[in-house]
């Protein structure tokens, strides 16, 4: 059955366009997978499953096979741009996709040493919606340069209440992660990152006090003030001797957290065994609240978010 937007009669070329690709794909895929095959050995083979961050545009939804059509944009470290067939790791979110959404999520490619196993999107977020009579579960608000940052409220690591609103006067640098996460270039990538932002900045005396690092995590009910406390602890390499004066790790509660989430456009849902999938929010923000700059992805670097903190510091 051909996508609604083509059985009205748009964009043949298109749809065209996205079968050749799609027939394309899967013969390269297939061809790297049988002709090793005839060669594999008997034993298992250990596969590894990479974690890329996607962005694009949806050009064909197929529910009876689970998988959408993308125009993706270029994935830094695996290809360039490009307009392709992905088949969806949780098939119900496909009724929440509309062709024209502009989404955001994580390409989990799981190969083993004979090649390509499974491809697959999870972690999707609609970020920009084509169907404005459509109302999704939740509505995300992509942050933009100048937007007021509402003062959310969430407890420290040493169980104090904190809220956003009283770091204005500072650059406040924001990332969300959880202490449980798995997945090495996602929160943990995240904490090492500012771990090194922390010592860089620790080395100007008069950046360092007019800045301020926080770490919310999305996993307010596991990730407790104690629990916290000893992540924290590890990350600033200060363990016990840590006071946490420059960089804070904090948790809101629920209802708290949800609105976070919307504000701040990221995506949260339960995965197995006490995971959370989700998508990422890095945020630099200014003396005045407002925001400086948003990076959705993982692919953003100490150096040009450390020119961001200077800039907003000067």
């Amino acid at each position: 059955m051909l996508p609604r937007w083509v059985e009205n009669g748009g964009y043949d070329w298109e749809w065209r366009l996205f079968v050749r690709l799609r027939v394309l794909g899967l013969v390269m895929v297939l061809a790297a997978v049988g002709v090793v095959g005839c060669h594999r050995a008997n034993k298992p083979v250990k596969s590894a499953t990479s974690h890329y961050a996607v962005r694009g545009v949806v050009v064909a939804t197929d529910a009876a096979s689970g998988e959408i059509g993308l125009n993706a944009e270029a994935i830094p470290g695996y290809m360039e741009a490009m307009t392709m067939s992905y088949k969806l790791a949780d098939p119900t979110v496909m009724s929440e996709l509309h062709v024209g959404d502009r989404i955001t999520a994580t390409l989990l490619f799981e190969t083993d040493a004979a090649g390509p196993i499974n491809m697959r999107l999870a972690e999707v977020v609609v970020i920009a919606q084509a169907r404005p009579d459509y109302v999704p579960k939740v509505q995300y608000h992509v942050p933009a340069a100048g937007d007021a940052v509402p003062d959310f409220a969430l407890l420290n690591q040493s169980g104090k209440k904190i809220g956003l609103g009283q770091f204005k006067g500072k650059v406040l640098v924001m990332t969300f992660v959880y202490t449980r996460c798995p997945l090495a270039d996602y929160c943990p990538r995240m904490s090492r990152n500012f771990a090194v932002i922390d010592k860089d900045l620790s080395g100007d005396k008069k950046l360092y006090a007019a800045t301020h690092l926080l770490s919310v995590s999305f996993d307010p009910t596991y990730d407790t003030p104690k629990v916290l406390k000893s992540y924290g602890e590890a990350y600033t390499g200060e363990y016990s001797e840590a006071t946490f004066g420059h960089w804070e790790f904090a948790a809101p509660e629920a209802a708290e957290m949800t609105k976070m989430e919307e504000f701040f456009s990221l995506g949260v849902t339960p995965g197995d065994n006490g995971t959370l999938q989700h998508s990422l929010s890095t945020l630099v923000i200014g003396k005045d609240g407002r925001v400086a700059a948003f990076y959705p992805t993982n692919d953003w670097t100490v150096g040009e978010v450390e020119a961001e903190i200077r800039k907003a510091a000067a």
